[in-house]
This record gives structure tokens, C-alpha cells and sequence, in this order.
């Protein structure tokens, strides 16, 4: 079993920074691929960036790209998701999540996920 926990929500501003960050048990995290995705209300989970277990691998969303950052400490087993220049319609609640399965940006390909954290941006 895998549990994972994200913190580092809130609200802030269109055009400032947050960091996300998800630590993870129970499982060898070093060698788990790991995502982030994000929901508001009435949409389907989006997928936002993934990271392979190697760290230098990456993928992003097109609406993300270029503003976020995910990146991972295997030795603290957490993950993070820079984010910056954020705008309004970033506005979601966040997740990590595991699978087996890297770059995967369907949802359907995690396994296991946090409880969420909410990031608002106010224009």
C-alpha cells in the first residue's frame, strides 16, 4: 500500500508562486514514477506533470508548460510542483499520484493518490 500526502496549497495571487509537495510511503519511491493532476468541479481529472523515476524525465501539459516545474528528493521521498506565474484558471484542487507506469498522463494509469490540496489564484 502506498499512501501519499500533499501540502503547500492556498491562495495567492495571478502572477505569483506556489509549491506543491507530496510525500509518499510504503512503497520504494525512488524507483515510482509520479504524477500531478488537478480537478475543479464538474471536470474530469487533468493531467498536469509527470516525472519518471530517473528525475530527468519529465512531461507537462501544453497549459502548464514552461510556468511549472516537477521535479523530485528521493532521499526525502516527496515530490514537488513548482508552480509559477499562475493565473485564474489554475484555480483546482491538486494531486499526486503513483503508478506503475512513467509518463502516463492518464489518470486511469495511477494507482494510488492524495487526498488533494486546493490552490485558488484571484485575478
Amino acid at each position: 500500500q502506498v499512501q501519499l500526502v500533499e501540502s503547500g496549497g492556498g491562495l495567492v495571487q495571478a502572477g505569483g508562486s506556489l509549491r506543491l509537495s507530496c510525500v509518499a510511503s510504503g512503497r520504494t519511491f525512488s524507483t515510482q514514477p509520479m504524477g500531478w493532476f488537478r480537478q475543479v468541479p464538474g471536470k474530469e481529472r487533468e493531467f498536469v506533470a509527470a516525472i519518471a523515476w530517473t528525475r530527468t524525465i519529465t512531461d507537462y501539459s501544453d497549459s502548464v508548460k514552461g510556468r511549472f516545474t516537477i521535479s523530485r528528493d528521493n532521499a526525502k521521498n516527496t515530490v514537488y510542483l513548482q508552480m509559477s506565474s499562475l493565473k485564474p484558471e489554475d484555480t483546482a484542487v491538486y494531486y499526486c499520484a503513483t503508478g506503475s507506469y512513467s509518463r502516463a498522463t492518464s489518470p486511469r494509469m495511477y494507482d494510488y493518490w492524495g487526498q488533494g490540496t486546493q490552490v485558488t489564484v484571484s485575478s
